[in-house]
């Protein structure tokens, strides 16, 4: 079984910009002196202004859901705030969820994850998706329609340079021979790829093919039980072993009396865990500042793992 891993997500957007990001690196820096696995940061390069479509699930958004930002929101870029927040944490694992890969040039985003891979020790992690957002597309010169086809094609490219010292890459969309690339992620294999989506076909594919770990949306999130099953049956009919794919699930905060009671809310945590969860995900309130940060969340880990039987 694979081990189960607490994750917390990074402040990176803002409804408006301030000029103060501290709360980022105050909270990676506290997570990581904690022992929190993972932090995890977020991706839009541009808004249009028919923000209605995140609630659409026809287009990849989440029925009901609400954009939380405004066409004018700030939203730090997610790789280049992994790297300021590698620089400044030692052990806690970096990831995004979701980064729009298909909008980058797969060979920049090749050379760019390799980098941060490297520079991190190997603590790197790509969640990725192809998102709801015509017009992020649009701004970017690519076809909203041919998004998933234009996801497969960037990752496809950056496991050729990653994994090979000499690349040669021929698809439709791009063609190149004898190309060199390094340095390599210093993950075997490359950089881990997190796949996001529902279970339909075209996801289940790219999971199946790309994915260390899949990253549930919308009513496969909501019911996670029934969600990792219909995973499971899809992706071994592919012929992937479903047991070697890491599973994220966000865990529903418990309120008492005085504040977040953790034993509560991570109780349900060793039942998902042997249904198939590896990365408990929290979106409980954390208090602010550096150390009240970390004070929390070093009780957080200690109630998570105690929940969940992990004695380190």
């Amino acid at each position: 079984m694979l081990r189960a891993e607490l994750s917390i997500t990074l402040p990176s957007f803002a409804k408006t910009d301030t000029g103060d990001w501290t709360s980022v690196t105050d909270l990676a820096t506290a997570a990581d002196r904690a022992g929190v696995d993972r932090v995890i940061v977020s991706d839009h390069v541009a808004f249009g202004e028919r923000l209605e479509a995140y609630a659409d699930p026809s287009v990849g958004g989440r029925r009901d859901g609400k954009q939380p930002t405004g066409p004018d929101g700030a939203w730090l870029d997610p790789l280049v705030t992994l790297s300021y927040v590698a620089a400044l944490t030692e052990r806690v694992r970096l990831g995004t969820a979701i980064l729009l890969a298909a909008l980058r040039r797969p060979v920049v985003l090749a050379k760019t994850a390799a980098t941060l891979d490297v520079l991190s020790g190997g603590r790197l992690d790509i969640g990725v998706g192809v998102g709801w957002q015509r017009e992020e597309y649009e701004a970017a010169g690519l076809s909203f329609a041919e998004r998933g086809r234009l996801l497969d094609h960037t990752l496809e490219v950056c496991q050729e340079l990653w994994g090979n010292e000499t690349a040669s890459y021929h698809s439709p969309e791009l063609e190149f021979d004898r190309i060199h690339q390094g340095p390599k992620p210093r993950q075997p294999g490359g950089v881990p790829i997190w796949v996001s989506g529902t279970v339909n076909r075209r996801s289940m594919d790219r999971l199946a093919r790309f994915g260390a770990g899949w990253i549930p949306w919308g009513d496969d999130a909501d019911d996670i039980v029934t969600g990792i099953a219909r995973m499971r049956r899809e992706v071994a009919a592919r012929g992937r072993a479903p047991e070697d794919i890491q599973v994220m699930s966000r865990i529903p905060t418990v309120l008492d009396g005085t504040g977040v009671d953790l034993a509560a809310t991570f109780a349900p945590a060793a039942k998902l865990h042997e249904l198939g969860v590896t990365d408990f995900r929290i979106g409980m309130r954390i208090p602010p500042g550096r150390d009240a940060a970390e004070a929390f969340l070093t009780r957080a880990v200690a109630a998570f793992r105690a929940a969940v039987g992990r004695p380190d």
